[in-house]
């Protein structure tokens, strides 16, 4: 293993809590002073196929982000697919997954200077098969930077309860950092979470200010999870969606909330909302994000008229097949997750992990 002791095993008190971002941007900010860096996700829980192998999404990113050289196999070691609960209950083994880890950390850390240890979830997920984030952090000998987010009672209760865990598995926790915060609120905020975190003996590492643009998902994620077909604009789809409004009322009304990067979700035979949507673009541009795409529901589509000026005006529409309800349902779950393709949201994380985060502490 590396055996010189730096290497940091990122956990967060819950899902979405911008763990991803802050690995990132500690990766890509050890690498830019030089540093030989490795990175390693454990446990995956959200995969995809690749040649054949199922890979955490987080590890493809990470490797195509920052190049890093080592296998994808080795950068996930244990991707978790459906039933593998169940069958692991049915056959447990824990031995097998704890070489497979320990294997794959010996082979990505090898001559690093430098190992960032990525977990999943909070503290307990993993536990039904014996691999939660205290265990894995016991198990690489790593100690643990807790992320959470912004607020006082919040994250120093959440922060309280995944302490717990690791303490009982004898893991050293680095500290905190506190991520989303309201920076005008940044100030009360740092003085009373310092007070707090101190009682409990943990420092605070950083407080990362909330940056919209990070939560926000791009068009073409909100197309995968609508499961929709691309009509117009396709290559506008990387643009960002701020807000969605839903069209339920007369287009008179509507246009008074279409601010700058607003989603329309209408159904698809509304035709006096769509021709207004594209009224509103015409009037700055044709590429204007004032409107930033149009979703149609219920497999429904327009006149072939107003089809034909979607496609003239090239905004991004996109034809869903199931209600507005439904469609609108799947596209306020949406977490805008960092992917290859946002060079805008990969170099804010760097940024703020630079400017934020107190690197001497954690390593």
């Amino acid at each position: 293993m590396n055996k010189d002791g730096k290497k940091v095993f990122i956990a967060a008190t819950r899902q979405n809590d911008g763990k991803t971002a802050i690995c990132i941007g500690l990766l890509l900010s050890l690498i830019s002073t030089k540093k030989n860096v490795g990175f390693i996700k454990p446990v995956g829980q959200k995969y995809v196929v690749v040649d054949g192998e199922k890979v955490d999404k987080d590890t493809i990113l990470m490797k195509k982000v920052c190049g890093l050289k080592e296998s994808l196999r080795d950068m996930n070691p244990v991707a978790i697919e459906e039933g593998f609960t169940s069958e692991y209950l049915d056959d447990p083994h824990p031995d097998i997954l704890k070489e497979k880890i320990i294997n794959s950390y010996n082979k990505v850390s090898a001559e690093k200077d430098v190992i960032v240890i990525e977990g999943t979830g909070h503290a307990g997920v993993g536990s039904v098969f014996d691999l939660n984030n205290a265990d894995v952090a016991q198990m690489l000998d790593a100690p643990v930077v807790l992320v959470s987010i912004g607020g006082i009672g919040r994250p120093i209760d959440e922060v309280a309860l995944n302490v717990a865990l690791f303490e009982k598995k004898g893991v050293k926790i680095k500290g905190v950092v506190i991520n989303k915060v309201d920076e005008e609120k940044k100030t009360k905020l740092e003085k009373y979470l310092t007070k707090g975190f101190t009682r409990m003996g943990l420092k605070v590492l950083g407080l990362l200010p909330f940056i919209s643009l990070l939560s926000q998902p791009s068009l073409f994620q909100v197309c995968e999870a609508v499961k929709g077909k691309v009509l117009a604009g396709e290559k506008y789809l990387f643009r960002k969606v701020g807000k969605v409004i839903v069209g339920a009322m007369t287009p008179r009304h509507a246009i008074d909330y279409l601010q700058p990067n607003t989603l329309l979700v209408t159904p698809g035979d509304r035709e006096d909302l769509i021709l207004s949507a594209l009224i509103q673009c015409t009037l700055t541009d044709a590429c204007s994000q004032t409107i930033v795409g149009i979703v149609l529901t219920g497999g429904l589509y327009p006149h072939k008229s107003i089809l034909d000026l979607i496609k003239k005006v090239n905004i991004p529409t996109i034809s869903a097949p199931a209600g507005t309800y439904e469609v609108a349902s799947a596209i306020n779950l949406l977490v805008g997750k960092i992917r290859e393709e946002d060079s805008d949201k990969i170099k804010i994380a760097h940024k703020l992990v630079q400017e934020h985060i107190c690197l001497e502490e954690i390593f």
